[in-house]
């Protein structure tokens, strides 16, 4: 999956004249939490979040601050043809909610972690009524394979598999069409698998 997959198009923007109230405005009227700062030709000047527009509103009534100084000059950006993992991997690296998504310096989209959010519930089928099993393996060994087959040959259809890393062992999550997971705990442990839960 590419960002301009899950990137909003065309979002709505600001330009560095505009005052750090009229961000601010823009924001609670459209209910978003970052700006892009755009110049002409949709050229990408900067960006700008709410916090920071809030932590700059005091000063900015005494005179002493205004938009300019609040805006983010290089911004983490993400090309549209960028792989989403990319995009993940730069919003939990950099601790940011959002960023604008660029070619050629050209804003085209934004990208914020809801929207990766969004995308990983659905790839993952969390919305949907299903039965987990989670089977602990080896980490030295690839029985990926064979416990999909043990899992198939018990009556399971898997909807998706996800795989994280613990030490020695890899845990391995099967994401099945609803059914009732005894006999398939069974099968699993008869083949030497660990199940660590099962859960119709």
């Amino acid at each position: 999956m590419k960002t301009r997959d899950l990137m909003i198009p065309d979002p709505i923007t600001i330009s560095e004249t505009a005052t750090i109230q009229d961000a601010i405005e823009l924001m609670k009227v459209n209910s978003i939490r970052h700006l892009p700062v755009v110049g002409p030709g949709d050229d990408l000047r900067g960006f700008v979040t709410l916090a920071d527009l809030k932590q700059g509103l005091i000063p900015s009534m005494l005179g002493d601050l205004d938009l300019r100084d609040l805006i983010i000059r290089q911004p983490v950006t993400v090309g549209p043809d960028d792989d989403i993992e990319v995009a993940a991997q730069k919003i939990y690296k950099h601790k940011i909610g959002g960023m604008p998504v660029v070619a050629h310096n050209r804003l085209v989209g934004i990208l914020t972690e809801t929207d990766i959010l969004r995308a990983f519930i659905h790839m993952m089928g969390f919305l949907t009524a299903s039965s987990r099993v989670e089977v602990a393996m080896k980490a030295d060994r690839d029985d990926l394979q064979k416990a999909l087959g043990v899992i198939s040959d018990a009556g399971g259809e898997v909807i998706n598999v996800a795989m994280t890393a613990q030490q020695k062992k890899k845990i391995c999550y099967f994401r099945l069409t609803p059914c009732r997971t005894d006999s398939i705990q069974r099968a699993l442990e008869a083949a030497g698998f660990e199940v660590l839960e099962a859960t119709d």
